[in-house]
């Protein structure tokens, strides 16, 4: 396992346990992971069209910082 590949991995693990724990992560200039409420809906099945029941979860998300989105856009 290379440098870089062991510096990202333990990079993520860190992020996924503050998550676990419902934390927020910052990284100056790239974004900032949290977790977003989805509260219980109904779905529908594509496979029989018939209604089920989605339950409410938290879900990882991701916001891009300000830096790395104006060099990412190239106008």
């Amino acid at each position: 396992m290379s440098d870089a590949e062991l510096a990202v991995r333990v990079d993520f693990d860190a992020i996924s346990e503050t998550l676990s724990k419902n934390g927020r992560v910052e990284i100056r200039g790239f974004g900032s992971f949290a977790l977003n409420y989805r509260p219980l809906r109904k779905g529908r099945n594509p496979k029989t069209a018939g209604k089920v029941s989605v339950p409410a979860k938290y879900v990882p998300h991701f916001k891009v910082g300000k830096e790395l989105r104006e060099r990412v856009d190239l106008k």
